[in-house]
């Protein structure tokens, strides 16, 4: 049977060790995680709650338009407001089936074929996937420590790009763009004529400064969010996008035709999960402090290039002192420490083979014994 170009796209890696980890569990060994990218916490017990109430009351869960709940909706705007102090008309946001659905109806709806899309290196591995699996042209923009790991300015003219997609804070480097960076990225755009967009997914999760939303410094954006990371919810795949009033409309062409709708009994779930604050922070106090014990344990250990992470739950390491090849050396810490770790080549394909990330998104417990485990395995 003949098949599409469109999906001869790299296999997303940190995968290929989620699995080789779960085939060492069921092999009987104890495993520590420091290679998911999710939360180690259920989803909060009031959006628990509030399916179990709509299920028990005999709701059907069926189709709802295809924008979302008009409550939910609502509510994601005041968190603006709450959080940012930008008014945001609820009419702007898109609810989508995660933030996976969101890039999809993003990139859809801003670039035609063979357009030229400006990504960081190192930065999440599927916007480029996604990006080649449309026909379009992700260009990888090696980033520098000395801008923490970010685009800057002058990228957008250099490489000629018909958009530019930012994360902050940023997957694997945990790194933010304050207003200042933000707002130069988007005059960028604008003068060249390219689309901003503003992966904002790890916002709640940030330790010493609040992050900023790209909607505190432009209108012409498209921003995306995520209930997975801060709310807890990656399996319920629930997210939102925030665009402009002129786009509405042909997102929600887009939406009716790609997805339908968002599932159902996750939004029921999400407006449940943005009141329960205190539950949520309680999670963030437990990332605070696995950051400090990674940022302690980890040169300890003997990896000592780290960018210090401003959000998020990752550190990302430079190991160029220590392999060539970060595939190998995670199976090999895998297979020695039975700690499971990412390798750069996910984010990074140029110089990701002498990269790692580590996630601590786990409990406490778990990230200490996982660096006791590091320890032993750099200094046996």
């Amino acid at each position: 049977m003949r098949s599409s170009a469109r999906g001869e796209v790299d296999p997303f890696i940190v995968m290929d060790v989620m699995e080789a980890a779960r085939a060492a569990e069921e092999a009987g060994r104890s495993i520590i995680h420091m290679e998911v990218g999710q939360p180690g916490t259920a989803a909060p017990r009031g959006a628990q709650d509030a399916l179990m109430r709509a299920m028990a009351a005999g709701d059907p869960l069926g189709y709802t338009v295809a924008l979302g709940l008009p409550a939910l909706r609502a509510r994601i705007a005041r968190l603006y407001g709450e959080r940012h102090d930008v008014d945001l008309d609820p009419a702007r946001v898109i609810v989508t089936a995660g933030s996976s659905g969101a890039f999809i109806l993003s990139f859809t709806s801003l670039f035609d074929t063979g357009a030229r899309v400006g990504i960081g290196a190192p930065g999440y591995p599927s916007y480029r996937q996604i990006l080649r699996s449309l026909a379009l042209c992700p260009i990888d923009i090696p980033t520098r420590p000395e801008d923490r790991y970010q685009p800057v300015p002058a990228d957008v003219a250099a490489h000629r790009l018909d958009g530019l997609l930012v994360a902050s804070p940023a997957n694997p480097t945990g790194t933010m763009l304050g207003r200042e960076e933000l707002a130069g990225l988007a005059a960028a755009c604008a003068e060249a004529g390219a689309a901003f967009i503003s992966d904002e997914i790890y916002h709640g999760i940030g330790y010493d400064r609040p992050a900023v939303t790209a909607l505190e410094v432009t209108e012409r954006c498209y921003v995306i969010n995520s209930f997975s990371k801060y709310f807890s919810m990656t399996g319920w795949r629930i997210g939102w996008m925030v665009v402009p009033e002129s786009h509405v409309r042909r997102v929600e062409r887009l939406a009716q035709n790609q997805f339908i709708c968002p599932p159902h009994a996750s939004q029921v779930a999400a407006l449940a999960a943005m009141e329960c604050g205190e539950e949520l922070d309680a999670n963030c106090a437990v990332y605070a402090e696995n950051r400090r014990l990674m940022l302690e344990g980890l040169p300890a250990a003997g990896f000592g290039r780290l960018a210090p992470p401003d959000g998020a739950f990752y550190i990302y390491a430079d190991v160029s002192d220590l392999t060539d090849d970060s595939l190998a050396f995670c199976r090999r810490v895998l297979d020695d420490a039975g700690v499971a770790v990412t390798p750069g080549l996910d984010f990074d394909p140029g110089r990701g083979a002498t990269t790692l990330r580590f996630s601590y998104a786990r409990s406490t417990a778990d990230i200490a014994e996982g660096l006791r485990r590091l320890q032993g395995f750099m200094h046996p």
